[in-house]
């Protein structure tokens, strides 16, 4: 696949028009293989789409239905647009409280890109995070601590006092031990 995605960047100029009907052509594909190449295909010609297309890659996240499609979407296709296209979070906001857990979880992970980088809006994640805490959904609950994770190695101390110091409970004082 990646052959292939190396080939159509050297090879074929593709436009923002061609690369939705190559993506949609795929995508509609209901094979692994072929999705995944739509996958691809707007990640590495990301910078065609414009603010429009959230609507494509809600439904395509929302008919993913596999973190393999989802994490890719979000994390590398719509967290870039969001950065792009500031408007876009209201979206996002959306995304936060959507039925679909998947979708959920890419409002999680599109915030990923500029919290890795010590940059994003961590207030915005910390909402999200606070409202899906008491979900059981696995993939939700991972989404969290991915997060919480890469904004923590650039900056620890904003984890920590954000979402640490939250839940941590005094350490008992050694006169108070039976």
């Amino acid at each position: 696949m990646r052959a292939v995605l190396r080939s159509i960047k050297q090879q074929h100029r593709l436009n923002r028009p061609g690369l939705i009907q190559l993506t949609t052509l795929l995508w509609d594909r209901p094979l692994f293989e072929w999705r995944m190449m739509a996958v691809l295909l707007l990640d590495a010609f990301e910078s065609l789409l414009g603010r429009s297309d959230i609507a494509l890659l809600e439904r395509l996240i929302r008919h993913s239905k596999t973190w393999a499609f989802v994490d890719e979407l979000s994390i590398a296709v719509t967290g870039r647009l969001v950065e792009r296209w500031t408007g876009l979070v209201d979206d996002l906001d959306r995304w936060s409280v959507d039925d679909d857990f998947w979708i959920r979880r890419a409002a999680l992970l599109a915030l990923l890109p500029q919290l890795r980088r010590g940059a994003g809006d961590f207030e915005r994640f910390g909402r999200y995070a606070d409202r899906m805490l008491n979900e059981r959904e696995f993939f939700i609950r991972k989404a969290i601590g991915w997060v919480l994770r890469e904004t923590g190695k650039k900056q620890p101390d904003l984890v920590y006092a954000c979402c640490c110091l939250a839940v941590r409970e005094p350490p008992a004082s050694p006169s108070a031990r039976p």
